[in-house]
């Protein structure tokens, strides 16, 4: 076993972050921080000793081949804990550098968010902040398998450590010239027979949407499906629906939001983390994030959705 560990650490890491760049050898190395040659000379050492086909060749690009991506996603969780726990270790004998890889969703990139992490940095320079922007599930998955460290998720992942950071109110949208665009508040059975916007099947809001509908009595028609919610509320603008977003702050030129009554419609807000062990700089950015989110600073950041 121990020829194993001893011979195979650097190849395995090698083989994980291949996988994890979908055969871009070039990408990968580059996220190794080491030569394309140094990253290709691994994997290959790593074929040669196991005596298992690690990768296809198909013209000037790479693929793994079925027993390289089921080694790498085997060997990924426990790297990852070393990592950690390494990065734990010497994190705390100086927790002012390091890296954190953290997550948020696409409709952050603009605001408090990137004000906070641009505070942050100017704090503390010496660490590193990797970003991802992706969707809900998108992120809970990556912190899953180790690929982020912290993100902000909408709504809490039920599989993963987090804290509740907030709420996110959500309104119906509906075009300045709407029959309704007047009103003051709205329930939901008002709107059965609308023709309604929405994100893909696979977001939380979408899904929060049919549920809400079918508990007020009917199922919505869902005309248009947008992965983007400015594109939703574009789109809502030029009279194509209407659609059950979180409240904006700011004035959406052509758009109403209405204040839907006789229920809870909200979600909550969470800064979650994966499974390992929390390196020292990641409690920097978590703490950091948890001292500086007030209520109104969340509400103004996720307004635009996640």
């Amino acid at each position: 076993m121990d020829q194993w560990t001893s011979q195979l650490a650097p190849q395995l890491r090698a083989l994980v972050e291949l996988a994890a760049h979908d055969g871009h050898m070039t990408q990968a190395a580059l996220a190794l921080e080491m030569p394309q040659s140094s990253m290709s000379r691994r994997i290959h050492a790593l074929q040669a000793t196991l005596g298992v086909p690690l990768l296809i060749h198909d013209g000037r690009t790479v693929r793994l081949t079925p027993e390289a991506r089921r080694l790498a996603a085997r060997a990924r969780e426990p790297l990852a804990e070393l990592d950690h726990t390494l990065a734990e270790l010497t994190g705390d004998v100086d927790p002012e550098h390091g890296t954190v890889r953290f997550g948020f969703p696409l409709t952050m990139g603009s605001g408090h968010v990137p004000d906070l992490l641009a505070a942050f940095r100017h704090r503390h320079p010496g660490i590193r902040v990797l970003l991802k922007q992706a969707h809900g599930i998108e992120l809970g998955a990556e912190l899953l398998t180790g690929h982020l460290d912290l993100a902000v998720v909408i709504p809490p992942p039920e599989r993963l450590p987090h804290c509740m950071i907030g709420t996110q109110n959500i309104r119906v949208a509906v075009p300045a010239e709407h029959r309704f665009a007047d009103a003051a508040e709205l329930r939901l059975d008002e709107l059965a027979g609308e023709t309604f916007i929405a994100n893909p099947p696979s977001y939380n809001l979408r899904q929060l949407t049919e549920t809400w509908c079918r508990d007020a009595g009917y199922i919505p028609d869902i005309a248009i499906e947008v992965t983007e919610f400015g594109t939703i509320r574009e789109l809502i603008s030029r009279g194509l629906g209407i659609a059950l977003l979180p409240h904006d702050d700011r004035a959406v030129p052509g758009i109403r939001e209405i204040t839907i009554v006789g229920g809870d419609y909200r979600r909550s807000i969470a800064l979650a983390w994966g499974s390992a062990a929390r390196s020292a700089p990641t409690r920097r950015l978590n703490d950091f994030l948890l001292q500086n989110f007030s209520q109104a600073a969340v509400n103004r950041v996720v307004s635009r959705g996640a």
